[in-house]
């Protein structure tokens, strides 16, 4: 069973995998096309609401940008900041909200270790000084 794993790909092996990525690459593509279609139609609408409502002066200034036409992907994945403040959390966390997520960032770039986590390693200590005392007492 190692064997298989070790060696090298026939050329139909090879030729499949090849085929594979590039179906995959497809779907991806197809996939990012769709939401960067979805986005536009929802900036739009959202354009149209707030020039029904807002006046001439929103008009204005929506006219003064052009809109991305849709055929034409975006180099870069959309932001966070594009999306309409309606989809924005609130600032509030609950209580488990804020014991199994943490906002701090260590020194190397990733997120802190949560409070919950850190509680449960020191109950796991706790209780193995207490098993470690048990058995050399006993």
């Amino acid at each position: 069973m190692e064997d298989q794993h070790n060696a090298p790909l026939s050329d139909e092996e090879r030729a499949e995998l090849e085929q594979l990525r590039a179906e995959k690459a497809q779907r991806e593509a197809e996939e990012a096309a769709r939401r960067e279609r979805a986005e536009l139609e929802a900036l739009r609408a959202e354009k149209a609401a707030v020039s029904a409502s807002g006046g001439a002066a929103d008009e204005q200034a929506g006219s003064a940008a052009a809109p991305q036409p849709a055929s034409a992907p975006s180099a870069t994945a959309p932001s966070k900041s594009a999306r309409p403040q309606a989809a924005k959390r609130p600032a509030e966390k609950s209580f488990a909200e804020r014991m199994v997520t943490s906002d701090d960032v260590d020194e190397d770039g990733l997120p802190a270790m949560p409070p919950a986590q850190k509680y449960i390693i020191a109950i796991c200590i706790v209780v193995a000084l207490a098993f470690v005392a048990y058995s050399v007492l006993r």
